[in-house]
């Protein structure tokens, strides 16, 4: 039996791309680019499967053009926000993510950019790097103390947990909103909020952890910026289209939000150039995941969903 026909368009792990080129035929992209419209269209007639990452969109637009012959879209990230899952349910392809791998690592780049948008690690970089650090007194570059602050976070799932249990480690006081209330068991002392009126006013710092969906588009905007405690201090590991960033920008400027420390932008790549300008806007480029571990974990992962289907089981993680 031929073996299946896999797409990589994006360069992955040495194992995960070792391990896909032992089980299937693989045709990987030669530039570590994104994926066009036109790429996915052209190799959908071509491969029985695709592994994309986030950076590969399949709009509705382009699952009515793809060849019958592709037949699953196994992702190599946990938001699938990039995909049109009822437009590939309609014709027939399975669509995975790789939930749980991730968790830790995410978890950890949010308590970077809260702990550096706290303290100040933009300015103070800067001063040191360039030569400019040339006095200091009790009143110098003084920033916001996490420990034994309120933590609120907006979506309870896995990395939301994660970045909970590393925050008890400062003796944080969490607080949270999550669509249903977790099992004592998961909360481990946390405080539920049934909605976002009674949560924002509590976080003195807040992060957020919930999928992009309509629902939750521009969740952080002008009205919700200001019901956080005057001073608060933004997180946002998950996605880019959760903040209003002109909202963000202006609350910043009216000081009402001390800093944000931020890992993804409603434009990505690139970001946003008014965050640039500012010392308390403490950024990344999108890189949550971005550890050894945790990228041979997800394309293993997203292996283990293509090994699956074409053994004729159910994958573990099918979003459609």
């Amino acid at each position: 039996m031929d073996r299946p026909v896999l797409w990589i368009p994006r360069r992955l792990s040495d194992a995960t791309l070792a391990r896909a080129q032992r089980d299937y035929t693989v045709i990987a992209k030669p530039d570590d680019t994104p994926g066009t419209a036109a790429e996915i269209i052209a190799m959908s007639a071509q491969v029985d499967a695709m592994i994309p990452c986030h950076s590969e969109h399949f709009s509705a637009d382009v699952v009515a053009k793809l060849d019958p012959r592709m037949r699953i879209v196994a992702n190599h990230s946990v938001g699938v926000d990039h995909c049109d899952l009822e437009s590939l349910a309609k014709r027939g392809i399975v669509v995975t993510n790789t939930p749980d791998v991730l968790s830790d690592a995410t978890a950890e780049i949010a308590m970077l950019l809260m702990l550096g948008a706290a303290r100040h690690a933009v300015a103070g970089d800067r001063l040191v790097r360039t030569g400019a650090w040339d006095s200091w007194s009790p009143s110098f570059m003084v920033g916001t103390q996490i420990t034994g602050a309120r933590l609120g976070i907006i979506g309870m799932g896995r990395v939301g947990r994660a970045f909970a249990q590393k925050a008890r480690g400062f003796g944080m006081e969490i607080h949270y909103h999550n669509r249903s209330r977790l099992s004592p068991k998961d909360e481990h002392g946390a405080i539920w909020h049934e909605t976002l009126d009674t949560l924002l006013p509590q976080a003195q710092f807040l992060s957020l952890h919930c999928p992009a969906t309509a629902q939750t588009r521009d969740l952080l905007n002008a009205q919700t910026l200001a019901m956080l405690p005057k001073g608060a201090i933004v997180v946002n590991t998950a996605r880019g289209a959760l903040v209003d960033e002109d909202a963000l920008i202006a609350a910043l400027d009216s000081e009402h939000i001390a800093a944000a420390g931020l890992d993804c932008f409603k434009v990505e790549p690139g970001g946003n150039p008014a965050f640039a300008m500012r010392d308390n806007v403490f950024m990344l480029p999108h890189i949550g995941s971005a550890t050894r571990a945790t990228r041979d974990a997800m394309g293993f992962r997203a292996l283990d969903n293509l090994d699956a289907f074409f053994a004729g089981r159910a994958p573990a993680d099918r979003v459609a």
